[in-house]
């Protein structure tokens, strides 16, 4: 019996009610991401106030009850009524959604700020929200709770300073998580100090047992988030090249420092939002790169021929670099806002960088020599991987389906329901192969540790057997031949012993996906399995445990007397199949972490600081993260 569907059962959502109904279309989702995006809304406009120029300082601090409160040293929000409502400014910022300074009133000439609905969609999300506006003297306050307006804006006392003060408490009714992540504020409050150059931001933890501050202060901006980004690569020239300038209304501001690696680590940002898919500033950046360089080349007679012309792909090699631009009412493709279509912005970023870049080569000639002999070598090894990627593609194009002949491939042919196992060593390689399910699941051994990418140009990675293997059988191609449309498997499973050698290879394999073909992670294709570290038997019953700490609950709850047999497996090999299947590899059972990188920056500073070069950062690294047993990516 179908259920009646009339004029009755079309519902208007009033105020905040939409939010609280829909909570991700607003802050993306109600995980820990979403929780955290609450904080960016608030200090996003405190930022607005910074690059109106009315800020210096920022504090957000994590109260003990996982609250957060955001104070800035800015104007302060408006307290006068707002005509067009006939309430105060205060009340509409926070309990209307679109409404601010940032829709055209002449409050922000620029601003951040995902959807410009920020204080209204945290105010909707918290149990109380509590605002402090100081202004003209007095101290301001208002009370809110799940977008309820509290009590009035009242007048509580005197001040001799500028500023609004947020607190608010996320509701655990509408988020999975409500524990706040001191090092993943961390890590934004950085980037957007570096963004905005001159402002300090403080964060502060007042959580027992886990009391902690920073401050993030950069007067150098962006040319000190490239020194941050290079910390672990070894520059090819001691100054960060730098240039700003405006033309058709944007502000550009670009940074880059080539270093002695590979991978080219550029983060484009717009009114300090991140656009991890570029648009068109990137393009102008690439663009006029491309051209300086080419031009100088030519003028000190190093690029004589047409043929001796450098490709994007050359002079980007091992290079480091931050776009931020600053443009009114920008346009995005999408609800993400992670790709810009402002057309303006690539005449813009081509025009001063071009300017900028044609000074600083004139004037360092020695610098100048060795980016150009830097993608001269680029250019010589890009001849040698484009017949390499040939064969490569030859070997996965459909006129010739040859697999490897180390991967024992599964029986169907949707890859929606396929999964590769990628295997350290034969043996383990022999007891997976017993172990899995032949209709959906494929075995790919590796022999030993695989080439570390960070470390080498493409030409020489293409020359690797054991990554030209996992390329012919994922069938998705390399680099910019990568189409995801062509992947054979919908998951991707690293699975190695669980000592220091097994990490080392996820490690080597996780970098490799990173650098080379990064949208396997971002579309959630690759997993870590994850095997039980003993084998406890008691009673005729055995129990398997993943780590020391699980073990210790263990004998907690059966006690230690009586164990027939404990046995700590050193790696997937001394498995027995069946002990393999049923812990690691059998749907039903098994525990696979999904890779997920959700911070390109701190990801790309974390494997160029693994496994490239540099020694002292990546013992700082060991030293700050020894007491944690496995890492989120």
């Amino acid at each position: 019996m179908s259920a009646e569907y009339n004029e009755n059962q079309i519902q208007v959502l009033e105020g905040l009610e939409a939010v609280r109904k829909r909570p991700g279309m607003y802050i993306g989702s109600t995980s820990a991401k979403g929780l955290h995006h609450l904080v960016y809304e608030i200090v996003d406009n405190s930022v607005d106030e910074a690059l109106a120029g009315y800020c210096s300082e920022i504090t957000v601090k994590i109260h003990p009850d996982n609250s957060i409160s955001v104070q800035d040293n800015g104007r302060g929000i408006p307290v006068g009524i707002q005509q067009q409502k006939g309430i105060s400014a205060v009340e509409v910022v926070f309990t209307i959604l679109h409404a601010g300074g940032k829709f055209g009133g002449g409050g922000y000439k620029v601003s951040g700020g995902l959807h410009g609905v920020g204080a209204s969609v945290v105010n909707a999300l918290s149990t109380s929200l509590t605002v402090n506006v100081h202004t003209d003297g007095k101290i301001h306050e208002q009370h809110y709770s799940k977008g309820n307006v509290l009590s009035p804006l009242t007048v509580i006392g005197d001040t001799e300073i500028n500023g609004t003060y947020v607190h608010f408490l996320p509701d655990a009714e509408i988020f999975e998580e409500t524990v706040f992540s001191y090092d993943v504020l961390k890590q934004r409050l950085r980037e957007t100090a570096f963004l905005t150059k001159g402002l300090k931001i403080n964060l502060i933890d007042l959580r027992e047992g886990m009391e902690q501050e920073r401050s993030f202060h950069y007067e150098g901006g962006i040319k000190e988030f490239v020194e941050y980004i290079n910390k672990s690569r070894q520059g090819l020239y001691p100054e960060v090249f730098y240039g700003s300038g405006e033309k058709d209304g944007v502000l550009v501001e670009v940074a880059f420092q080539h270093n002695d690696g590979y991978a080219e680590s550029i983060f484009s940002f717009v009114n300090n939002i991140n656009t991890p898919d570029g648009g068109t500033h990137l393009v102008g950046f690439k663009a006029g790169l491309t051209k300086t360089l080419n031009d100088y080349g030519k003028k000190i007679g190093v690029l004589k021929d047409a043929d001796k012309k450098l490709s994007g792909d050359d002079v980007r090699e091992g290079i480091s670099a931050v776009i931020s631009i600053k443009v009114e009412e920008p346009q995005f493709e999408g609800q993400t806002k992670a790709k810009l279509g402002t057309s303006e912005a690539k005449g813009a970023v081509e025009s001063v960088l071009s300017e900028y870049l044609t000074y600083f080569l004139e004037e360092n000639p020695s610098v100048a020599k060795t980016i150009i002999e830097k993608g001269m070598m680029a250019s010589r090894a890009r001849d040698a991987a484009r017949k390499a990627r040939e064969l490569v593609r030859r070997k996965t194009g459909l006129e010739n389906t040859r697999l490897p002949g180390k991967l024992t491939d599964c029986t169907s042919k949707d890859p929606t329901e396929c999964e590769i196992y990628i295997v350290e060593g034969n043996s383990a390689g022999g007891s997976a192969i017993k172990a899995r399910d032949p209709k959906t699941q494929a075995i790919l051994p590796l022999k030993g540790k695989i080439l570390n990418v960070e470390k080498a140009r493409l030409d020489r990675i293409l020359g690797s057997e054991e990554i030209k293997n996992m390329i012919t059988a994922f069938g998705t191609g390399i680099s910019e031949d990568f189409d995801i449309e062509k992947l054979r498997y919908h998951k991707i499973v690293i699975m190695t012993d669980a000592d220091v050698d097994g990490a080392h290879i996820r490690t080597l394999l996780l970098t490799f996906f990173y650098r080379y073909m990064p949208q396997l992670i971002e579309d959630g294709k690759v997993y870590v399995a994850q095997p039980p570290l003993y084998r406890v038997e008691k009673n005729k019953k055995h129990y398997y445990v993943y780590d020391d700490a699980q073990l210790e609950a263990l004998y907690n709850e059966i006690g230690r007397t009586g164990i027939k047999e404990l046995q700590r497996y050193k790696g997937l090999g001394e498995m027995d199949y069946d002990q393999l299947r049923d812990t690691t590899m059998a749907v039903e059972h098994r525990i696979l972490k999904q890779v997920d990188i959700s911070d390109a920056v701190l990801a790309d500073q974390i494997f160029s600081m693994l496994m490239g070069d540099s020694v002292e950062p990546r013992r700082e690294f060991i030293a700050e993260n020894a007491q944690y047993a496995e890492m989120d990516f």
